[in-house]
């Protein structure tokens, strides 16, 4: 599967912005997806993950009420909506692909990965 993120960009404390990951090569349908982020120095982080037909969603603590992930599988892609964002959320954001069925928070269970699109709030 190749994954192309996008959407990333500058934008001020409080407000939205609307991440997308379109997959190629594979049945997209046959991937959970997840979103993670890296900030400078820091660890990747878990953001999100839905589930292959989107009905189960999981979200990391930090951005759990303030994040929502869905999925198209129709248009083969995985979005991201962020809303009420703060500086603590700048990071490089990835999408990823898990041919697993369970839930994990693990970026290591995930089998492909995108480029990442960096987004950045200001203060």
């Amino acid at each position: 599967v190749q994954l192309q993120a996008s959407g990333g960009g500058l934008v001020e404390t409080g407000g939205s912005l609307t991440l997308s990951c379109e997959a190629s090569g594979r049945t997209f349908s046959n991937y959970a997806m997840g979103w993670f982020r890296q900030a400078p120095r820091k660890e990747r982080e878990f953001v999100a993950r839905i589930s292959r037909n989107g009905i189960r969603e999981y979200y990391g603590p930090s951005v759990k009420d303030r994040f929502t992930i869905s999925r198209d599988n129709a248009e083969n892609t995985v979005y991201l909506q962020m809303d009420s964002l703060k500086p603590e959320d700048s990071a490089v954001y990835y999408c990823a692909a898990d041919s697993g069925a369970y839930y994990t928070d693990s970026s290591s269970a995930y089998d492909y990965w995108g480029q990442g699109t960096q987004v950045t709030v200001s203060s």
